[in-house]
């Protein structure tokens, strides 16, 4: 039995040092370099190619590298009945609030400005957004927008989540569902996603949306490419729905060399890196995982395939 660590371009050897180091007994092998296909029995994957997982006919569990498992489950080569997980570790989490965290704080005291202001040697003084004029809301309140939404929380900032079912969470307004979206969007001006992508959030984040916003109206996107309609973000940004976005997630990535954000003073752009797996912390769960998978045991942050997440 072996574990396949699967991707199209990634470097493993510090996964699979940390893979063997908790378990010097595990076979690890890494894709395309496969001794025997029916011996691999779990498999953790990250932008892998396509149908490659119906190469491997004795599954019994897939786990992304990430958060993220849409990747996953639009593979259609990958039975229906094989267990997918997702890796959630504390440093994916504290990483993924202190980026949001930062990102505001750069917003509020206009440091992409200064940034542009300094190209042209200008020495102009901006004024500081208050933070008793800033709404925090975060689309998506599963392990990682709980953990953002307790750090700003704790900073002082005004927060309030939406997600689809009610969350009770200390010093939060709770929204819930298509009914309370709006609601949600008017009380918000600086709007995080970290929504999971599913059917029903594809494309979630459009012109319609942002003009719900309170104004001046900021984006922060840490969720997926595909949650943004990427030319109605310029469109919001021309007709003065938002002022400003920081993405870390694009609908193609890395992100084209000719693609308009580029030039866009108003978009902060991070290539993928709010929440970066550490493989010591990765091999500790991957690990657990794979022993349950062997022992028929349920995994640890197993994804609902209905629900996506």
């Amino acid at each position: 039995m072996s574990l396949l660590l699967v991707a199209k371009k990634r470097d493993f050897s510090s996964l699979e040092n940390a893979l063997l180091e908790k378990d010097p007994n595990l076979d690890v092998e890494i894709w395309p370099r496969v001794d025997k296909k029916e011996r691999v029995t779990f498999a953790v994957c990250w932008d892998h190619p396509e149908k490659v997982l119906g190469n491997y006919p004795n599954l019994r569990a897939v786990s992304s590298l990430g958060a993220g498992v849409n990747h996953l489950l639009d593979d259609k080569s990958l039975d229906d009945d094989v267990p997918i997980c997702r890796l959630i570790t504390g440093s994916l989490q504290e990483q993924m609030a202190e980026y949001v965290l930062n990102a505001i704080l750069n917003y509020r005291h206009n440091f992409y400005d200064y940034v542009e202001l300094k190209k042209k040697g200008s020495w102009e003084q901006k004024g500081i957004i208050p933070k008793d004029n800033t709404s925090v809301g975060i689309m998506g309140l599963g392990e990682m927008g709980k953990h953002v939404a307790t750090l700003l929380e704790q900073q002082g900032y005004k927060v309030s989540g939406w997600s689809r079912s009610k969350k009770e969470l200390k010093g939060m307004d709770s929204f819930a569902g298509k009914e309370e979206l709006d609601p949600f969007l008017n009380a918000t001006n600086i709007l995080i996603n970290l929504l999971p992508l599913t059917p029903e959030t594809d494309g979630i984040l459009d012109l319609e949306l942002f003009k719900k916003l309170k104004k001046p109206g900021y984006l922060i996107n840490v969720g997926r490419g595909d949650h943004l309609v990427e030319e109605d973000l310029i469109y919001a940004f021309d007709m003065g729905y938002l002022q400003g976005a920081c993405l870390d997630v694009f609908e193609e990535e890395p992100l084209p060399k000719n693609h308009s954000f580029w030039n866009r003073k108003q978009i902060m752009i991070t290539p993928h890196v709010a929440a970066i797996t550490p493989a010591k912390e990765a091999a500790e769960l991957l690990v657990e995982n794979y022993k349950r998978a062997m022992s028929g045991m349920e995994l640890l942050y197993e994804v609902d395939r209905e629900r996506g997440y």
